[in-house]
This record gives C-alpha cells, structure tokens and sequence, in this order.
C-alpha cells in the first residue's frame, strides 16, 4: 500500500490540536452553544481524545484533537496519530497546537496510523485523510512513510509467502522502482563465490539460499547495508520448542529493515552510493542441516565451531559483512533480529546498536531523538572476546553460560570487517502492543534515526 498526504482542499475540516493545559481555554473561545457540546462531550485534551463540532452560524465545522501534556507525550510517541484513527471520514488540515520541531513527526505519524496489512483479510481503511501541514518536506515524509510501510509487510508475511525466493522478488521489486542494479547468487553457486556459511546455514531447506547483493547512486559516500534474512528459523537441529517459533517469520526483519532504509534513501535522491546484502535462507532441519560440533570456515578464513544450530543469524551475516568490508565502504551497518538476550537487555521498543566510532554514535543519538526513533547504545566489550574463542576453532558460534549473549553476538560480527566504520543493531522488529502509529506487528527500528544521520555520519 502507498501510504500518502491528501490533496489540499477547500473543505478540508480545520483540525485543532489541543494540548491538555490549554482545553479549557480553548472551549471558552468557542461560541456558547459549541462550548457547551465540547464540555458536555467530556472534552479534556487527553491523549487520543476527539471532538467533532458542526458549522454554526458563528463558525464553520471543526475538529479537535487531543495532545495531553509534557508529560504524557514524553510516555510514548505520535501522540495526534492516537486521535487520527478515531477521525470521522474526512479530509483535515491541522490548525495550530503543534510546535514546529514536532510538525514532521506528527504527520508521518498520523501516515504510519493508516497503514493496513490486508493480504489476507479485510480491513477497514482509516478514512480521516490529512492535507500536509505548510512548511513540511512532503516528499521525504512520504518517503519514510513507505519505506517504513515496506519494511513492515515484508515482516507481517509469513514465510509461506516470504521465503528466500520471496524475498529477492521484494529485493528485485524495489531495484526496479528506483533503477538500482542487483545480483543474486543462489544455491551450490555460494560456494563457487566463496560464501560457504550461507550455504550451510540454507541447504536443508527446500527453497534455495542465496545472497541479494543491490546497488545503487554513483556519487557520493559509500555505505554499504547488511540485513540477516532468515525467513524461518526453525532453531535447525537444536530445534526451537513451539512457543520460542511462533514468531519465527520475523527473523528476516533486519533484511526488511535495510530494505525500508534502502527505499528512503533512494527516494529522498540522497547523495549516497548504497550498496545493500542480503543473506536469504531458512534454517530447517533436514538430514543434510548443519550440525553442533561441526566447524565450518568462513569466507574470510576463520573458523567456526557450531555450539547451537539456533545461532545461525550470526554464520549468515559473517560471510556478508566479509563481503561488504571487502569492498571498504566508508560505512557499513548491520541489522539483524539477532539475539533474545537484546530484548531481554531493552525490551522491545528500543533498538539496541553497537558502535566504535564517537562521530556515528554522536549524529546517531542526536537524530534518534529528533525523529522520535529511539535507540539504545551496548558495547562491544572487548574483555569478552575470549567467551567467543572456542579450544578447536577461531569462534564459537554460541558461548555456553548465558551471559552478555547480545554482546558476545556482536563481537563475533566485528571479527568480520576492520576498522571503527562499523555499527550493528541487534533490533527486534516487531510490535507486540498496538500504540500510535504503530499496529501490532512487524515494525522498522533504528531506520528513520540512521536516514536523519547519515549526512552527519558520512561527511564527518
């Protein structure tokens, strides 16, 4: 779905957004009959409150909504969106009540409310349509809206619909769209090209595994973006028990999520040479899986002892980030549905990121609160690389006892590319509560804060 601004009209009802202090004053300037209906609807400026006022003599039709105070607002984010879904059918321009450092959250909030996942079953669309407010970059906002909208239907389908296939045709789609370059190599041609972790981590599975290698822009800095596509993890034979697999669809959402960043870059026309991999496989079970004890060698010539089948995310995107260090971008980013210890460690709407370099943390951080998208800096603690150095091979793909798993993750990443120019995110991708803006669900993390500081990180 394409998730817009309404044309401007003449009709457009005036909305007016009403922070809590300022409710009552506000219904006193109405004319008496219109302030009585506002106070006898129970009208305070609550958070998600509305009120819809017909025309009188004295004044044409108008709309409120609910702001709450610092307060509230400060809880949570998109607070107008909390009263968009409640709207009337109709066309709205907002009439004041929002600072201008928050006019561009707020309607790519009230953008992100009408998103719909509708494969498979009906939905009423959101009808409360809004015209941009002046003075907001229309473009990009819409940008950001489908970007965001893409990476979360391609985590909403399930892997019936999203396998490796599935997901290079979403690769090749947005290519198409924006006239980037792709590549993808499939199956026993992974070991021809030396990507043998991916290969081994995919050949149990019925559809192929592959490596989805996009490129796009000339000029500019090179950023090279890696997302883990897992598109079911079935744990492989350390095989998940049910409840820990029910959610296994969304183990590709650092792959939707590099994919949504890649369509707001190329479509705010940012003057960066991206360059996007992919590894696609499932991990199943079959008798050609991989197994514990089994040591596999790298595409960059470590080697790796699997101590749980279950930790393949990290075997796919090593072969990747060799890759992509390969080709020494000036910035590259992993993100990856990686680890439970992640969301034990934040929760889940935080998105945990690891970076070496003070100037990428500084313009991260920066941005995340700018653009309402937060994140969570861990580190890399290099006193822990030892947990990660088994007694027969360079790693070990999974360190018994449990402790700092997202971060002995990580470092295991790191020992893949060189250099400081390296950030991972170990992001969970998924909503598990509905909240403004943000149907249960698939979601993007960390994404709109990296498009904000991607300027500042690569002209640093």
């Amino acid at each position: 779905m394409s998730l817009r601004f309404a044309p401007a009209a003449s009709d457009a009802v005036a909305l007016h957004v009403i922070p809590q202090e300022d409710a009552a004053a506000w219904i006193k300037t109405l004319p008496e009959a219109t302030a009585a209906w506002a106070q006898a609807s129970g009208f305070t400026g609550a958070i998600g409150q509305t009120l819809s006022l017909p025309a009188t003599a004295e004044w044409p039709a108008l709309a409120a909504a609910g702001y709450g105070n610092a307060a509230t607002r400060k809880r949570g984010r998109f607070a107008l969106a909390a009263a968009a879904v409640k709207l009337p059918k109709g066309t709205y321009r907002i009439a004041g009540g929002i600072s201008d450092d928050q006019l561009e959250i707020e309607a790519l909030g009230w953008l992100l409310a009408s998103y719909r996942f509708d494969r498979y079953k009906t939905i009423a669309p959101m009808e409360a349509y809004l015209v941009a407010p002046d003075g907001v970059d229309v473009a990009r906002i819409e940008a950001i809206a489908n970007g965001e909208a893409l990476t979360r239907t391609l985590i909403n389908t399930p892997a019936s619909d999203m396998g490796p296939p599935d997901l290079e045709q979403a690769a090749r789609d947005l290519a198409a769209q924006h006239d980037a370059r792709i590549e993808v190599t499939v199956g026993d041609d992974l070991l021809a090209a030396n990507l043998p972790m991916i290969h081994a981590v995919g050949r149990a599975a019925d559809r192929a595994p592959r490596l989805i290698d996009m490129r796009w822009g000339d000029t500019g800095p090179t950023l090279t973006l890696v997302g883990k596509g897992v598109c079911f993890d079935t744990g492989g034979l350390n095989l998940k028990p049910g409840a820990s697999m029910g959610l296994m669809k969304k183990d590709m959402g650092g792959a939707a999520a590099v994919l949504g960043l890649a369509h707001m870059i190329m479509a705010t026309g940012a003057r960066i040479q991206l360059r996007v991999l992919i590894p696609a496989v499932e991990n199943s079970v079959a008798g050609n899986a991989f197994r514990p004890q089994d040591i596999l060698t790298s595409r960059k010539g470590l080697t790796v002892e699997i101590n749980n089948t279950d930790a393949e995310g990290r075997l796919v995107l090593a072969d990747a980030l060799t890759l992509a260090d390969e080709g020494k971008p000036d910035q590259i980013i992993s993100m990856a549905t990686l680890t439970g210890a992640a969301r034990v460690a934040v929760g889940p709407d935080l998105a945990p990121y690891f970076s070496d370099n003070p100037q990428f943390v500084a313009a991260l951080e920066a941005s995340a609160e700018n653009v309402a998208d937060p994140v969570w800096r861990l580190p890399f603690h290099d006193p822990y690389e030892a947990m990660i150095e088994p007694a027969i091979a360079d790693l070990d793909n999974a360190p018994s006892g449990g402790f700092a798993g997202c971060i002995t993750a990580a470092l295991f990443l790191r020992r893949f590319v060189t250099g400081s120019n390296y950030a991972h995110f170990d992001i969970y991708g998924w909503q598990p509560v509905a909240a403004p803006a943000r149907a249960k669900g698939g979601v993007g993390q960390g994404t709109r804060a990296l498009l904000d500081a991607l300027d500042r990180i690569l002209t640093k």
